[in-house]
């Protein structure tokens, strides 16, 4: 068996798979659910597991032989990418505001971290851990980084043309 597969009864490597998963899903929805985010720490701790859990059903079945697995395990990760699109896209409103014509779009960040939450337990249930991990750390970093980026940077597009303090929005802002 290859590193990546897993016994059925090796529950030292299937409890720390499953708990990594939960723990990458917790601090992903805990940056959401600081924003007021319509989906928290339970949803993505439950998305990350759910794929971690789904990808392991292969790794552990016998099968004839190693390429059927892998044949398996593709077809896994391509339903639970499909699946958690769908559980994404009910997180996606669009709202038109009284005041302007111009519909809004929310969601858009939060549905794509539950996608991204999703691709990161599968990788750690393939026993890909370090990039699980390194993945996680990488969304932390997009999610409250790149925002501050943006908004300095709107802030000095906004005050930077003759003492003007206009307000410049982008796709970022308003998605949620």
């Amino acid at each position: 068996m290859g590193p990546m597969f897993i016994a059925a009864n090796d529950w030292p490597h299937i409890a720390f798979r499953l708990s990594l998963a939960l723990l990458v899903g917790c601090l992903i929805g805990f940056n959401r659910q600081q924003g007021g985010r319509p989906a928290g720490m339970r949803t993505f701790m439950l998305v990350s597991m759910g794929a971690a859990l789904f990808v392991m059903i292969p790794l552990q079945a016998e099968g004839e032989s190693p390429y059927a697995a892998t044949n398996a395990l593709s077809r896994t990760i391509q339903g639970v990418a499909t699946g958690v699109g769908f559980l994404g896209a009910g997180l996606i409103l669009q709202e038109s505001p009284r005041k302007s014509a111009t519909p809004k779009v929310k969601g858009l960040t939060t549905a794509a971290c539950v996608w991204t939450a999703a691709g990161l337990g599968a990788a750690i249930g393939c026993g890909l851990w370090q990039m699980g991990l390194l993945g996680g750390l990488l969304t932390l970093i997009t999610l409250s980084g790149v925002k501050r980026l943006n908004r300095a940077f709107v802030f000095m597009t906004s005050h930077g043309k003759h003492g003007t303090t206009e307000h410049f929005t982008t796709s970022d802002e308003d998605d949620d």
